[in-house]
């Protein structure tokens, strides 16, 4: 008996295919939020070079305004600027730079390819895929003290001030119960005793996963 080998796809296939997917991640948005010092950027990088998704965070746009109103801000110390800081100060006294701020990510969440690192847009963005880093507020400022270099006790004295002043932002600002309600999130991933590496192939394992439902339903229609 002959047997016959598999056909495999034409080059054109192949192109229909690529296309496909392209399409599909061209349509996707991730939002990656969590307490103060729990790793989203470290995650949220990790994803976007996985997929060649644009990274854009709360600061990006930060300093966007800042360009705009006559500022030059540069590099990630210029917050520590006498400059940034006074940015920061106008910044404090007007709440609605925080909302223009989430008005303009919630642009980038529908148009697209964008993995968002935020602390409000799972709340008040209907879009995306959104996926919350959970750890304890002493895991927290562990990885606070050995990223910037201080102590421990300082590390907790800040992430807890940190984490106050967000609650009471937000609650301000859109009524947020922040790090307590999580009901907006698809997942949540408990960062407590993981290392970064582990965390972040488990969100990329997560958005694949998410990426291959969309094609499937689109599939289907």
């Amino acid at each position: 008996m002959k047997t016959v080998a598999p056909l495999l796809p034409s080059s054109s296939e192949k192109e229909r295919e690529g296309r496909k997917d392209h399409d599909q991640q061209e349509k996707i948005s991730i939002i990656v939020s969590g307490m103060p010092s729990v790793g989203k950027t470290t995650v949220a990088r990790a994803i976007a070079e996985k997929f060649e998704l644009r990274l854009v965070g709360g600061g990006d746009m930060l300093k966007e305004m800042a360009l705009e109103k006559g500022y030059k801000p540069s590099g990630s110390d210029w917050w520590d600027t006498p400059e940034g800081m006074r940015f920061l100060a106008e910044r404090n006294s007007n709440k609605e730079f925080d909302k223009e701020v989430d008005r303009r990510l919630i642009e980038y969440v529908k148009r697209g390819r964008v993995v968002i690192t935020s602390y409000t847009l799972p709340w008040i963005c209907s879009d995306g895929l959104k996926i919350w880093l959970k750890a304890s507020l002493k895991t927290r400022a562990k990885r606070l003290a050995s990223r910037d270099s201080i102590s421990l006790d300082e590390a907790l004295e800040i992430v807890k001030t940190r984490d106050e002043e967000n609650r009471l932002l937000y609650r301000s600002l859109y009524g947020i119960d922040f790090g307590n309600d999580l009901s907006v999130f698809n997942y949540v991933i408990d960062t407590e005793n993981e290392s970064a590496h582990k965390v972040s192939s488990e969100a990329i394992s997560l958005v694949r996963n998410y990426i291959e439902k969309i094609g499937n339903r689109r599939s289907s229609e």
